[in-house]
């Protein structure tokens, strides 16, 4: 839990203010503290305070996987110095992006659970961010039937959903 969280956003916007600046950005945000569910339980991780930005160079935030918006979100966690246990409880959106990217995961993990239900092989996911991973794990978290794994180094790791009880094949001998 942020200890002083009202402090936190203040911090936040000074950096906000600072980033938008020099990046020459046309956005605005809004920062709220305790900020409500996500309407219909989506929302697989409540941040103590989110971010929201928007405005003309929205688009920009959001190419390529939102990368922007995820580098400003790590450049703050950073000069706030957070441990990286409380890097999840500060969420910066924009567009609703991470509603949108949540219930895309939410379905692709559906997906991957009836294929290794149904064939009883494990399924990969592709390579995603350290927060997605979060989200696939959390969803098979009391699944009884499932279990998850990360894997990969870097920038290519991946969630590996297995069989509860899943035994990899014992290699053949010649």
């Amino acid at each position: 839990m942020l200890q002083d969280k009202v402090a936190v956003a203040k911090k936040i916007d000074a950096l906000l203010k600072t980033i938008i600046a020099a990046g020459g950005f046309r956005l605005k945000y809004r920062i709220t503290v305790n900020p409500p569910a996500a309407p219909g339980g989506l929302d697989l991780e409540q941040p103590e305070i989110l971010v929201e930005l928007a405005g003309p160079d929205s688009s920009l935030l959001l190419e390529r996987g939102a990368e922007t918006l995820r580098s400003i979100e790590t450049v703050v966690h950073e000069s706030l110095r957070l441990s990286l246990d409380d890097h999840d409880k500060i969420s910066f959106d924009c567009q609703g992006h991470r509603a949108a990217r949540q219930q895309e995961l939410r379905l692709a993990a559906q997906v991957a659970a009836e294929k290794v239900l149904q064939g009883g092989v494990p399924f990969s996911f592709a390579p995603m961010s350290s927060r997605e991973r979060r989200l696939i794990h959390l969803v098979f978290r009391d699944h009884e039937s499932l279990t998850t794994q990360s894997e990969g180094e870097g920038g290519r790791r991946y969630v590996v959903l297995y069989p509860r009880d899943y035994k990899p094949p014992r290699p053949s001998r010649r």
